[in-house]
């Protein structure tokens, strides 16, 4: 499995009306959380962030919506953002663009949110028109630095240092509120929040209007 722990400016290009990163004027990193809810991780993450009222935006898998409906609320009432992630968590390279855009919609019904982020990244030039069009009007938003907490080769340390090592103003950071992912971010997250509140950051949520 290979993979950009920092997200080179070439793929950027390849979806260039995504966001990848926000604006650098503030000292502001954007956390996102993928695969959620999740009956014991989401929690942690809600609890770390607390400690440092960071906000973070949470994109959420529709069938985990519907069977955590309370934890979905609460990601709201502590003001975070919420995004769509599908329903079942479909990868889009191998998904036909019927059931890929219904399974979006699908999710819609449980997740109020114009912000959309494709499981593992993978969407094609034709669901991407589809999604940002005139008539549906997402927003997608990828990544800039990739945590790394789903790959189960990697050690918590190294999840942690390659947050630590890549991220800067504007970098929109990906972790994962998921069983698989949950070793890695359960260590990388609090050294992450600590040390860039010590210098001087804001963790911020990512708005419909991005």
């Amino acid at each position: 499995m290979f993979y950009f722990t920092k997200t080179p400016k070439w793929v950027k290009k390849l979806f260039a009306h995504s966001i990848w990163e926000m604006p650098q004027a503030e000292k502001a990193i954007y956390l996102t959380f993928d695969d959620g809810p999740h009956h014991q991780v989401t929690p942690f993450v809600l609890e770390e962030l607390g400690k440092y009222n960071a906000k973070a935006t949470f994109f959420c898998v529709g069938k985990n919506v519907v069977e955590n409906p309370l934890l979905y609320s609460r990601i709201l009432e502590d003001g975070h953002a919420v995004g769509n992630h599908t329903y079942d968590h479909l990868d889009g390279w191998k998904t036909a663009n019927e059931q890929y855009l219904a399974n979006i919609e699908k999710a819609k019904k449980y997740i109020d949110s114009n912000l959309f982020r494709p499981p593992y990244g993978r969407i094609t030039r034709n669901q991407h028109k589809e999604l940002t069009g005139q008539h549906v009007a997402f927003k997608i938003v990828m990544w800039s630095v990739l945590s790394g907490d789903f790959d189960v080769r990697i050690t918590p340390e190294q999840c942690c240092k390659n947050v630590l090592k890549n991220t800067k103003s504007g970098s929109v950071v990906v972790f994962h509120d998921s069983d698989k992912a949950n070793e890695r971010m359960r260590y990388a997250l609090p050294v992450v929040l600590k040390y860039f509140s010590e210098k001087g950051y804001v963790f911020k949520k990512i708005t419909g209007d991005a």
